[in-house]
């Protein structure tokens, strides 16, 4: 008997949302039934009819792709009335990512996030804890003669996002604090005296921030990962040098927020090791 009853209610919901949908697709029952080859008929039982009949699935499907809903959403079986595809769309954008400081996109995240807990793996030092000399040689080839007031923008989104209230926590592998402490690889032509400046600013940082900045350092001969950011609940970003891939959807943020976790359980050192461990790298500074 319930059984009977689920499907009348079944078939009236569907009555009503593929008549809400034509009414939003200002889509007439003729116009329907050309686009999904049927006759007007068919429509017109579909809309009207008492019984618990539902349509054949290839008129709901049908329905669903001209109209640009989810069967399952025609059928009562989803509260999401966009299609597949849609919701796909919605859960991935792809945006560019200018070499540049902090750019606006970037910028925008931060001021939506703002309140929860940021976990970060940058692609190298993290724009937010460098020096102003620090910031100067790594952008002045790509800014020119605009660095300095790029520098100073800069700076008012990053005092603004250390105010935020949003809780910071930062996975950096082992070797790249080496290597900028040695002016190894990437950072071979990095003056000795902008490193040690570096090095004790982040000393600082770690130091009077804590516990709302944590840095943590992971062996990448043991893990790896590319450069992502999670915004707390709302937003996880991938970073491919060229562009951002940002997901919204529940199942990648908690995917990128579990990596994270690793990398934080994993760590070599964690935040309360990382001021010795500065100390123990500042020896290596050498011209």
């Amino acid at each position: 008997m319930m059984d009977k009853v689920d499907k009348r209610d079944r078939a009236t919901q569907f009555r009503l949302r593929l008549a809400r949908a034509m009414q939003d697709r200002n889509m007439s029952q003729s116009a329907l039934a050309r686009q999904i080859g049927t006759d007007r008929s068919t429509i017109s039982q579909a809309l009207t009819g008492h019984d618990a009949r539902l349509p054949g699935a290839h008129v709901v499907g049908g329905c669903a792709q001209a109209l640009g809903v989810s069967a399952d959403w025609l059928l009562g079986l989803s509260d999401r009335p966009e299609s597949a595809a849609a919701l796909t769309a919605a859960a991935l954008q792809l945006n560019e990512a200018p070499r540049a400081l902090v750019d606006e996109r970037i910028f925008g995240w931060h001021q939506e996030a703002a309140g929860y807990k940021i976990r970060h793996v940058p692609a190298g030092l993290p724009d937010m804890l460098k020096t102003n000399e620090m910031l100067a040689w790594e952008y002045r080839p790509h800014l020119g003669r605009t660095t300095v007031q790029a520098i100073n923008a800069s700076r008012d989104r990053l005092n603004w996002m250390r105010s935020a209230q949003s809780d910071y926590e930062i996975a950096l592998p082992l070797h790249e604090l080496y290597c900028f402490a040695k002016g190894t690889g990437y950072y071979d032509d990095l003056p000795a005296s902008i490193r040690t400046e570096q090095l004790d600013h982040l000393h600082a940082l770690t130091t009077q921030l804590y516990p709302r900045l944590r840095l943590y350092l992971f062996d990448a001969r043991k893990l790896y990962s590319a450069p992502i950011t999670v915004f707390g609940p709302l937003l996880a970003v991938i970073y491919t040098g060229g562009h951002y891939m940002a997901f919204r959807d529940r199942e990648r943020i908690e995917t990128l927020s579990l990596h994270f976790d690793t990398l934080v359980r994993q760590a070599a050192f964690t935040a309360r090791d990382i001021p010795d461990h500065l100390d123990g790298l500042r020896p290596l500074v050498r011209d």
